[in-house]
């Protein structure tokens, strides 16, 4: 794991510099919170950690069934 320290504007930047995944940006910090902003595209999933949990635990979904060929 990376840990890494960042002021409140600051930017960690994913992947390739030159064509990055995303970016993350610290929005604001208030107290003991810290908004968080993602930049990354639409296809890409991003969860709390608590529904990304709750995600794996479910079943896996059957979108379709494969028939024995009939001879």
């Amino acid at each position: 794991m990376l840990v890494i320290t960042r002021r409140e504007g600051e930017e960690v930047v994913i992947g390739d510099p030159k064509n990055p995944i995303g970016v993350v940006r610290i929005a604001s910090v208030k107290g003991e919170r810290v908004r968080i902003a993602f930049d990354f595209p639409r296809d890409v999933e991003i969860n709390r950690r608590e529904i990304a949990d709750q995600i794996a635990q479910q079943p896996a979904e059957v979108i379709g069934k494969i028939k024995p060929e009939s001879a």
